[in-house]
């Protein structure tokens, strides 16, 4: 395939995508333009006006193309509870998974000096802000049980206390229809750690 075609960009263009290497975007552009022309302009278009128009909530930082999301929006959630999460998936995740209805807040990332990223680069001082307002009693940490995550969650856990502000950590540990034999051995002990009544 030539370096300097419309085809060729396409293909380049797709691999940006996460997951996507060489091959599956030359299957995806074949694809879209052998039989779905329609869909990939509709694509096309949409990613446009996505990118153009969703910025970030003004009180949770999620992706949204208001300047409150619908959750922020929402009088009916419980405004004592706020959960702190790295990435708007993981706001989507909980949503349909749980009964949860307090707010969210979401990070961006988590705290990873290697990588240049404090706690200026998470909005914390924002989340501060919300901690100084008094009506949040209690901070759910949902961060990812990564080195990062656990750091992040400890960070923000004395950020609360600074405030009074009761800190809770998701469990972490075996998946349902999960095997013991087959979890590995940090997941095995964060759960044996995190057990409760039965």
């Amino acid at each position: 395939m030539s370096d300097k075609s419309l085809l060729n960009d396409l293909v380049v263009a797709l691999k940006c995508l996460p997951s996507v290497g060489s091959r599956t975007a030359q299957r995806m552009a074949f694809n879209l333009l052998e039989h779905n022309r329609d869909a990939g302009l509709k694509l096309a278009d949409t990613m446009k006006q996505a990118i153009e128009n969703i910025g970030h909530c003004s009180r949770c930082r999620t992706l949204t193309e208001h300047d409150m999301c619908r959750i922020c929006s929402n009088n009916g959630r419980n405004p004592e509870i706020l959960c702190v999460v790295e990435n708007p998936s993981d706001v989507m995740a909980l949503e349909q998974a749980t009964a949860y209805k307090g707010f969210y807040f979401v990070l961006m990332g988590k705290l990873s000096p290697l990588d240049g990223i404090g706690p200026e680069d998470l909005g914390l001082d924002l989340l501060e802000i919300r901690l100084t307002e008094g009506e949040i009693h209690e901070l759910i940490l949902a961060t990812n049980p990564t080195v990062e995550g656990e750091v992040t969650a400890h960070y923000i856990s004395e950020l609360a206390a600074k405030h009074n502000v009761k800190t809770t950590r998701i469990a972490h540990g075996v998946p349902v229809g999960g095997e013991l034999d087959y979890v590995d051995s940090g997941t095995l002990s964060h759960a044996f750690d995190g057990r409760r009544n039965y």
